[in-house]
């Protein structure tokens, strides 16, 4: 999924609880859900970011020379800018875009 595109809030939004009831029926469980997708969307932002500083890397690890790359510093401020994976797993929960099952409840009928 391509994270940059997501138009949500920047900052923390006061919501409704009962918006996060209706598809669990239990906060906690909502909250389960949103830090395991908020861990899977840090991991995804930070190996790609990883993947595009790698490109401007130097072969020479000279700690004298420090160079300042202007597209480096562009990019840095563009992952800044985006959303925090938490608000970005709490817009796809409320838009119904996160699947998620419960195993125990699933068992459960056995």
């Amino acid at each position: 999924m391509d994270f940059k595109k997501i138009k949500t809030e920047t900052s923390a939004v006061t919501r409704q609880k009962d918006l996060f009831y209706k598809e669990t029926g239990n906060i906690y469980e909502t909250v389960v859900i949103l830090s395991k997708r908020a861990n899977q969307i840090s991991s995804e932002l930070k190996e790609e970011l990883n993947r595009k500083i790698s490109e401007f890397s130097s072969s020479s690890d000279n700690l004298e020379e420090i160079f300042e790359n202007r597209e480096q510093i562009e990019l840095a401020k563009f992952y800044e800018k985006l959303p925090k994976p938490s608000l970005i797993a709490v817009h796809e929960f409320l838009n119904e875009q996160i699947y998620f099952r419960n195993p125990h409840k699933d068992n459960s009928d056995f």
